[in-house]
């Protein structure tokens, strides 16, 4: 496994109820929209720390379509199937690919909480991770932000550990890091768990 694995990775992904696909500089609109509407659930991202411009909404598409055509990562955009509505932002980053392993990251719109969205992306990411050969793959959470802590632990994810005071927050306080990870070794549980993304 390599940057040319993440090259090859589907440019698209189909849930249920979703379409996620590689970012590009036509999402500005949305993305721009989305962040400025979301920003008082934004305190863990450091991106989220202030409203999108269009000009820094081009800037943060464009750079994130740059970073999955270079294989670096992988990002996807989540929309709606039935309304087109933008969901959030999907990443597996901090390749490993020795081992191999990498990080998954989240960012919803918060005017789609609670119909359990993100957790279908998300399953479908880390679904995505071990069928391109991630052995493990994990969450970092800041210890305050238990919603991110609860998704990670909904897509079978199990707390490892606390990183105690291991970075500075956007405030400037220190941080905690919750770790969680999930094992290539689990898939059969993770199946069970959402049966609809069994391969056929």
């Amino acid at each position: 496994m390599d940057e040319s694995t993440l090259q090859g990775a589907p440019k698209e992904l189909f849930t249920p109820r979703l379409r996620l696909e590689h970012p590009r500089e036509s999402h500005a609109a949305v993305v721009m929209e989305s962040v400025n509407a979301s920003l008082g659930e934004l305190r863990f991202i450091a991106w989220g720390q202030a409203p999108f411009t269009a000009e820094r909404a081009e800037r943060f598409c464009r750079r994130n379509a740059e970073r999955v055509a270079a294989g670096e990562c992988l990002i996807y955009f989540a929309f709606d199937r039935d309304t087109g509505a933008f969901v959030g932002n999907l990443d597996l980053h901090s390749f490993d690919f020795e081992v191999p392993r990498c990080q998954i990251g989240y960012v919803a719109d918060s005017r789609q909480a609670g119909r359990g969205l993100m957790h279908e992306a998300g399953a479908a990411l880390v679904q995505l991770a071990f069928e391109l050969g991630v052995m493990r793959v994990e969450a970092w959470c800041d210890a305050r932000n238990h919603r991110s802590i609860q998704l990670a632990e909904r897509l079978g994810m199990q707390r490892e550990g606390v990183l105690r005071a291991y970075e500075r927050d956007e405030q400037g306080g220190f941080s905690d890091q919750v770790v969680l990870a999930r094992l290539h070794d689990d898939i059969a549980s993770f199946y069970n768990a959402f049966p609809s993304l069994q391969p056929d």
